[in-house]
């Protein structure tokens, strides 16, 4: 969390200093990438015969996108996020062991902007086409270990609020939630730069 609040300190700052929109740069064509942090909470895993009542961990997650500004307010956009491996210790009902929860894929997307001068907030609403892989090792030998994988897809939503400096170099900070229909709760917190061209 103390690098979610630098970040936004930072950004907040700098947004003096940024350039409002040009123009020539309210449509078209732009490539970024993004790093952040993603949780997920998993609920119940009875498939897992009950040894895990409730999974909650975080791990650092990354994204590529490339989109198109249809204008000021609008855009088309197309990612591939990773929201890399969670995975924790877990000690429920006298079992123990680990697990493991490895999720990624494409995510394509429309985002509304509202520019106030160098600032921009944002709103996204797209879909999250992913695959998702839980494994649990489970220290007692009368227990089966537990390997899951499952490819679906989910509405995902975020908001956010960037900066544009030097007309072309757009920096966001950003909350996603995904609907993920094995997960309670999974959500990512990000911090992204875009090249406008």
């Amino acid at each position: 969390m103390n690098r979610v609040i630098i970040a936004a300190t930072l950004l907040a700052l700098g947004s003096g200093a940024a350039y409002a929109q040009s123009p020539e740069n309210d449509e078209g064509l732009y490539i970024g990438g993004g790093v952040g942090q993603f949780d997920i909470e998993i609920n119940g895993a009875d498939t897992i015969d009950e040894a895990l009542g409730r999974l909650d961990d975080d791990d650092t997650a990354w994204q590529a996108f490339v989109g198109w500004r249809i204008n000021p307010y609008i855009a088309l956009q197309a990612a591939y996020v990773d929201y890399g491996g969670p995975e924790d210790d877990f000690s429920t009902s006298g079992t123990s062991g680990n697990y493991r929860a490895e999720l990624a894929g494409f995510a394509p997307s429309v985002i509304g902007t509202f520019p106030l001068g160098p600032v921009e907030l944002s709103a996204k609403l797209g879909y999250y086409f992913y695959d998702l892989d839980i494994t649990a090792n489970i220290d007692d030998p009368t227990d089966l270990d537990f390997d899951s994988s499952d490819s679906g897809e989910d509405l995902m939503y975020g908001f956010g609020v960037g900066a544009t400096f030097f007309e072309r170099l757009h920096a966001k900070l950003e909350w996603e939630e995904i609907d993920l229909e094995d997960a309670e709760n999974s959500n990512a917190i990000w911090l992204t730069g875009q090249w406008r061209f």
